[in-house]
């Protein structure tokens, strides 16, 4: 996709997903340094929010954060289920575009009620009922999106927690910034197979199967809302253990990141035994048709979630679909009214 075509720089959807680009290549990663000692002294961090505010920017970081094996536990939940733990030993940091999250703002009245100081916001406007109730908002550059489906503030939001981790160690190396908005300009405008794209446009479910970081994940709630077809994610290797007995041959599932130990499995389970269309989306070569984006180490869960952008928006023209305005899907899931 590009915005030199009026059939892809009509819809907001497009425009906000190119400006992710913008908004990596002006990122500030010291902007989070105002909340970490007081994140270091508990030890503990909650990422919480609801939707694409959390699937992408909280499993990210706990992913990472695990990985590298710093000295903090990062866990993530959603709000509701948040509100039954107890949380007075963490810091929590609560998502939400709007401010307007009922689920969020109701978690953060009740640690605000319990004495926690350590609770804190980010929001892509000043004055919302969250930042009344948090003890310091991380205000976004990102601004409102237009079209329902969230693109650009889910990247910026992932870089924020990013910045977090990498003050504590494995920082990304000087000119980053620049390296990633390249290769994320690549995921974005790169053609895909329209043999992939005819496919999945005739697929009754739209599988996703990857790491728990996020990316699968989040790009499966966006073909619910782009493409209006069905999806599911399929953590890890679930896609071999059980639900192959009721994949439909017809059905197309996309594998981020394929673990190269078990895509023997995959192609025989799902290609040979349901018949299956398995699609990569990878920075190496893979064994099924790949959709490869530029490697970019550490950063490269971008790259995958921006090649999975641009793949959902091709899916969502072959089906004549408006990309800004799905029939039942809210900007606001559940908002708070006082």
């Amino acid at each position: 996709m590009n915005l030199e075509q009026e059939k892809y720089a009509h819809f907001a959807l497009v425009r906000e997903m190119m400006d992710a680009i913008h908004l990596v290549e002006e990122f500030d990663p010291a902007r989070s340094a105002a909340v970490l000692a007081a994140i270091q002294k508990t030890g503990r961090l909650l990422l919480t929010g609801e939707g694409s505010s959390r699937i992408f920017p909280a499993k990210n970081a706990v992913r990472k954060a695990l990985t590298l094996g710093l000295d903090l536990a990062v866990a993530t939940e959603g709000s509701r289920q948040a509100a039954g733990y107890d949380l007075s030993r963490y810091a929590v940091f609560c998502a939400s575009n709007s401010g307007k999250t009922r689920e969020v703002i109701l978690l953060a009245q009740k640690l605000a009620a319990e004495g926690n100081p350590n609770r804190f916001a980010l929001c892509a406007h000043h004055g919302t009922p969250l930042e009344q109730t948090c003890v310091r908002t991380f205000v976004l550059n990102c601004g409102g999106e237009k079209a329902v489906a969230a693109t650009k503030s889910v990247v910026e939001q992932a870089l924020f927690y990013d910045s977090l981790l990498w003050q504590m160690g494995s920082a990304p190396q000087a000119g980053w910034q620049r390296k990633l908005a390249d290769a994320m300009r690549t995921a974005l405008t790169m053609p895909i197979d329209p043999a992939i794209i005819a496919a999945a446009a005739k697929a009754p479910t739209i599988y996703f199967a990857g790491y728990n970081d996020g990316v699968a994940e989040e790009l499966t709630l966006k073909t619910n809302e782009i493409t209006r077809k069905k999806s599911d994610f399929l953590e890890g290797t679930y896609a071999v253990h059980g639900i192959e007995e009721v994949m439909d041959p017809a059905d197309v599932l996309f594998v981020i990141d394929p673990i190269a130990s078990e895509t023997a499995k995959f192609q025989e389970a799902l290609v040979k035994g349901v018949g299956l269309t398995v699609i990569a989306i990878s920075a190496q070569e893979t064994p099924f048709p790949t959709i490869r984006v530029p490697e970019a180490g550490a950063l490269n869960p971008y790259l995958f979630l921006t090649a999975g952008w641009n793949l959902l928006v091709e899916i969502g023209l072959a089906l004549g679909i408006d990309l800004d305005k799905p029939q039942r899907a809210r900007k606001v899931g559940n908002e708070f009214t006082g």
